[in-house]
Formats: structure tokens, sequence, C-alpha cells
């Protein structure tokens, strides 16, 4: 079975166009099995935790500056009407529009819960719940009360105990920071296997997507080497706190592996942990001398924390054994 992800935030508009467009594509399937499962992506990760009514929120001009960027040339405003006729041609309503600006953590919670408790066919009643009480019903989904409702609704009657207790907090952080390493930019983004197709596309182009990647040859990865990637990415996207939240459970099951040690001193530098990154990097460069770029970024981690004739020494060695490194500043 292929797994079509769907990277997507609950209070975006298009994901629920998107998630309507989805279905249609996939009405009379007949390749290969496949199962959509939903992953978080935040739109407004600066939401309060009290949802604030959206209409006080659009009379700000900084927000509705950052709206009319998403739709150049038309106000907020004709947008919103835009959006809710596009909604309306894809059977979503009768009303439509949401009242509030809500914190979407929770609810992606709730969402993966349902995937983990009781797979596709559950996570889909309960995230049909979210985006319905958000956008046609009107309701506030950051409340815990609101949640409770939806997920007893969807037949999901561990959800609100499960959520209570913290459930899927340290999953939904590290998926989020996973679509950040894979490239998520958009809700919705659909994902099979390495493709990619971002937007809330017609169902013959969602069709048309879906079968040329799921024709792609299967290229998966052992979990911890695909950790250590999606790591890696972060750091090179300038996230090395969240490249170090992806290492924790590599450095603690491989404490010993060099590759993962190197990242994790790394990221340190990255994030100014300089005592951290010089203890990393002294151990690595004691277990293999001839190692330049370990040296290199001692000296330089060294040259941070004010230690110029130790870290010289290090950016002396380092040059030797790699003259470009000498010329790296």
């Amino acid at each position: 079975m292929r797994h079509i992800e769907v990277w997507a935030d609950v209070v975006c508009a298009w994901a629920y166009i998107g998630k309507r467009r989805l279905e249609q594509a996939l009405e009379g399937w007949d390749g290969e099995s496949v199962e959509v499962v939903w992953r978080p992506f935040r739109i407004d990760p600066m939401a309060p935790a009290r949802a604030q009514p959206l209409e006080e929120v659009l009379q700000d001009p900084v927000v509705d500056g950052a709206l009319q960027g998403c739709a150049p040339g038309m106000s907020a405003a004709e947008n919103r009407v835009r959006v809710s006729e596009i909604a309306a041609a894809e059977g979503l309503g009768p009303r439509w529009g949401a009242a509030w600006r809500a914190s979407s953590h929770d609810a992606h919670r709730l969402v993966a819960l349902a995937y983990e408790q009781g797979g596709s066919a559950l996570q889909d009643a309960v995230l049909e719940g979210v985006l319905r009480a958000h956008f046609v019903e009107r309701r506030d989904i950051s409340r815990t009360e609101t949640l409770r409702e939806i997920a007893a609704a969807a037949g999901f009657s561990e959800g609100a105990r499960l959520l209570g207790g913290g459930g899927a907090q340290e999953y939904v952080r590290e998926a989020l920071l996973r679509g950040k390493a894979i490239g998520v930019t958009t809700s919705p983004t659909l994902v099979v296997g390495g493709e990619a197709l971002a937007g809330a596309h017609a169902p013959e182009v969602i069709a048309r997507f879906v079968a040329r990647a799921v024709a792609e040859p299967r290229r998966e990865l052992p979990a911890e080497v695909e950790r250590l990637r999606l790591a890696e990415a972060l750091l090179d996207k300038g996230d090395p706190l969240g490249c170090l939240t992806l290492l924790c459970a590599l450095m603690a099951e491989h404490p010993e592996d060099r590759s993962v040690r190197m990242l994790a001193a790394r990221a340190h530098y990255h994030s100014a942990q300089l005592s951290r990154a010089r203890s990393g990097l002294e151990r690595l460069v004691a277990e293999n001398p001839d190692d330049a770029y370990a040296r290199l970024l001692l000296g330089r981690t060294l040259e941070r924390r004010g230690e110029g004739e130790e870290a010289a020494l290090h950016l002396r060695i380092a040059a030797a054994m790699n003259p470009g490194y000498g010329k790296a500043g």
C-alpha cells in the first residue's frame, strides 16, 4: 500500500477545498492500493492559545497586507468572497467562513491520535469534523470542549482522554519539522514517495499526479537514515534547533555513531551552544586527528569562545590538511 500524505492546516480554507478535490480524484481509483494520511502544517504558527474573533484580527493593517500578498490585486474581503464561492462549488456549506483566529495545534494532535488509534477512516472522520466546525459551524476549534464533541461525533470515544493526557504532542512537533525538512511550504501539499504537489488542484490534476507518483519505484530508507537526512536538511535550512530535536532519538539510540555526533556538533555550533559544540568536536578530533572538517569547526568554535590561541592551532592544522579551509575565512 502506498501512502498519500497530505500536509495541511485545519484552519486553511484550501485544505478543506483540497480534501474534497482529493476525494473526487480517488473516486473509482483502480491502481495500486493507497491510503490517505493527513500530516500537520501551520499557516499561522503565531496564533494565540486563546482564539480571537477573526473580524477583529482582519482590522489589523499588517494582517490585511499579508492576506493581500496571498491574493495579489484583491482585498482580504474580496479574496474571502472568492474562496467562499469556490467552496460552495465543491459542496461545502451552506454557510461558509471561519469566525475565529484559532490555534490549530490541539486539533492537529486530535487528528494524529485518530490515525494512531483507528487508521485513515477514523482520521478522515475526525478531520472532517474539525474542518466543518471551523469553516461551516464557525466554532472555536482551539477549545477542548469543541474538540471533545468532534471526537465523540466521529466515534472516537478515547479522543478527549488521549488529548487531555498530552497525546501526540511530540508527534506533531516532529511532524512539523519533518514537513519543513522535505520542503513543504504550502497548505495543502500532497506527497507520495519523493513526489510532491502543492496546492488544492483540480481533481483530474490530482489524479494524474497520484498515478504518476505511485508508478515510481519505492525508495524507502531505514528509519534511522531517513531521520538523519531530515535533521541535516533542517540544519541546511537554517534551523539548528529543529535539527537537534530530530537528532534526540538518534543520539539516544546511537550515541557512538560518528555521523550523528558530527551533525549534533554542527547544530550546537550554529545554535551558539558553544560549550556543547566544543565538547563534541574535541572528542571527534581526538578519535580521528585527520578529520580536517572537525578540526576546522573546532577552531571556529574556540574562536567564537574567545580562545584565539588554541583556535589558531586547529585552524592551521585544518588548512594544512585541506588548503581550501585556509581560504574559508
